[in-house]
């Protein structure tokens, strides 16, 4: 049979060979059901070596098959088609048929060329937005790496081979006899390394050794064995981003080296997260501090210079229309204008932190008595006459100033006091994850105050903590009050009406309603015409949390016609009129009946079994002989 129009699964025709990898092969094609051009993924036969790995393969791909988001490479369907060879032997082919994307894999660009750090800030927000999609929705990727990014004609991002990592690495057949284990290790994260459980940070970590890979043209750990990178990966720290492209931002730096943190808890707690501080690098505005308060070692906070701001405050150009493009106008914006601000620093937002400057003034303080930090965040102008020294010099002095007030009022130089309980530092205990009523009791134990605000959140369960501020390890006198911000649960969604929509204009209706796409099936219908949407799980106008996965059944414009032959008339209208088949029913006799018709039916127009719907049925009755 020619290979383009071979058939998988009895309904995917087999197109021609557009990609191949170590594990797989892709090729384009056409699902005959439905009329749509797809992509069709042939994994490698002896992936399905062990017995259990279709049930794995095809759990995973139905997981990842909910989720229909502009980032992501929707997957239509998955399966195990077996086959015989000329012997007779029997052979496994494990396919994944999913959306067709014109474009190039981003392992085959930076193999072609090196990235702009435009490009390579753009391309990894759009790997971030897909993983905030997809941990919302609860499915961890565990393989993020150039092969499995496209960007599309328009230059859009889209990521691809959601959980099929897991089915595949689950097997029995395990990456270590594939080709693909050398280029996946490069990307592993240290627990992936260590055999340990993953979880959403272990994709964070993978994006930031993209990051580093598309800003510096090479991965952080490199070697000639699978072993040798992966304990890289869990010994090593990688050389700055900086040491090997002079261009990138000490802020940038700061952003890497923070994803690339060995502990997870170190780590960006959130795709958004991670997106926040990479939005704020463009500003120039650098990580400054890791939740559990250390400084990774590699990773000093050196100053950015004015020429580095300017660089990064001037990205433009980005061709494809999206919110991070605001940002990059933004930035644009900012650079015209100097402005120093000092201002406390917002709770997850990636800052600045000026360090220790009133020995300029003469004062001293007291090791055992750390200062309040302020966070000063500076936005240069690049294309100003003056000199950076006048800008430096000035803003300096102001922050300088005030910073003193700050520390003044603050009782760490005991010059003046204010009253309170100065002498007594207590650090804030972490009670992140824990219900209002166990939170409360912890830092009322501490003799701190407590001050409870509601937040509506998509990933922390109803009364449970979601933050503190000041955040858990930081000191702070006795007396202190604490907010503590509480989820309120999930906000609420009104469910769409889809009723006869298509298919896409339905996955977009739910994608913009913030809920996730479930199953799609289909069912027999009298009246609905072919692949409209006939109902939905859940029913419309209901009011559901942000994130609940809907469900579609569509329509296959089709009926079951019963076969009425040698019923009575009466029955038989009966029964092809009935709502499940909402046929129109006429009557005849035969031509050469001499006599007259009765009423027992004797042949039917329309076939019994699967037939269009809305049709005209001409049933034959019987002839009465006068």
């Amino acid at each position: 049979m020619n290979e383009s129009k071979r058939i998988i699964a009895g309904r995917y025709e087999l197109g021609e060979l557009i990609g191949r990898g170590g594990m797989a092969e892709v090729h384009s094609g056409v699902d005959t059901r439905l009329g749509r051009t797809v992509a069709i993924k042939l994994l490698k036969s002896d992936l399905a070596a062990d017995s259990s790995f279709e049930i794995r393969f095809r759990q995973e791909a139905q997981a990842s098959a909910r989720m229909a988001h502009p980032t992501i490479v929707r997957v239509y369907d998955a399966g195990d088609e077996v086959t015989a060879d000329e012997f007779g032997t029997e052979r496994h082919l494990p396919y994944i048929v999913m959306e067709l994307v014109t474009g190039e894999v981003l392992r085959d660009i930076l193999r072609q060329r090196k990235l702009t750090q435009q490009e390579a800030i753009f391309y990894a927000n759009g790997v971030l937005t897909a993983l905030e999609f997809s941990h919302a929705a609860g499915v961890i990727h565990r393989d993020i790496k150039p092969a499995n990014v496209m960007i599309t004609n328009s230059n859009a991002v889209k990521v691809m081979d959601f959980g099929i990592a897991r089915a595949v690495s689950d097997s029995s057949a395990t990456l270590a006899h594939t080709n693909g284990i050398v280029g996946t290790a490069q990307y592993f994260s240290p627990e992936q390394a260590k055999g340990e459980t993953v979880d959403s940070r272990t994709d964070l970590y993978s994006t930031g050794v993209l990051l580093y890979e598309m800003l510096t043209g090479r991965p952080p750990f490199s070697g000639e064995t699978a072993v040798s990178v992966a304990y890289q990966h869990v010994s090593e720290n990688a050389p700055l981003p900086s040491s090997i492209n002079s261009a990138i931002s000490s802020a940038l730096d700061s952003v890497v080296m923070k994803s690339l943190a060995k502990e997870r808890n170190s780590r960006f707690q959130s795709a958004s997260v991670f997106r926040s501080a990479l939005t704020a690098a463009v500003q120039g505005k650098a990580v400054s501090f890791f939740e559990d308060g250390a400084q990774p070692a590699t990773a000093p906070l050196h100053p950015v210079s004015e020429d580095t701001l300017q660089e990064t405050a001037t990205v433009r150009d980005i061709p494809v229309i999206d919110p991070f493009a605001e940002l990059l106008e933004s930035a644009n914006e900012d650079a015209t204008n100097p402005v120093t601000k000092i201002k406390p620093a917002p709770a997850g937002e990636p800052t600045q932190i000026l360090e220790n400057g009133f020995s300029l003034l003469g004062f001293e303080t007291k090791a055992d008595e750390p200062l309040e930090q302020t966070t000063v965040v500076t936005k240069v102008r690049g294309d100003t006459p003056s000199g950076g020294w006048l800008w430096g010099a000035g803003s300096g002095a102001f922050v300088l100033i005030v910073g003193f007030i700050i520390w003044l009022i603050a009782g760490g130089g005991a010059l003046i006091s204010f009253g309170g309980d100065t002498g007594t530092r207590i650090t804030v205990i972490d009670v992140v994850g824990k219900t209002y009523d166990e939170a409360y009791l912890s830092l009322t134990q501490q003799k701190l105050l407590v001050e409870k605000q509601l937040q509506m959140s998509s990933t922390v369960e109803a009364g449970n903590v979601i933050s503190t501020d000041p955040p858990a390890g930081q000191e702070v006198g006795a007396k202190t009050t604490i907010t503590v911000l509480v989820s309120s649960g999930k906000a609420l969604s009104q469910m769409p009406d889809l009723s006869g929509m298509t298919e896409q204009d339905a996955i977009l209706a739910i994608t913009n309603a913030k809920l996730v796409l479930g199953t799609i099936t289909q069912s027999d219908s009298p009246t609905i015409a072919k692949n409209l949407v006939m109902s939905t799980e859940p029913a419309a106008n209901s009011q559901i949390p942000e994130g609940t996965v809907v469900n579609l059944v569509l329509s296959t414009g089709s009926v079951v016609v019963p076969n009425i032959v040698n019923l009575e008339l009466s029955d038989a209208r009966d029964q092809l009129t009935a709502p499940s088949v909402g046929y129109t029913v006429e009557t005849q006799v035969d031509v050469t009946c001499l006599g007259t018709a009765g009423t027992a039916v004797i042949a039917q127009s329309i076939a019994p079994g699967i037939q269009p719907q809305l049709q005209t049925i001409v049933l034959t009755l019987e002839c009465l002989l006068n």
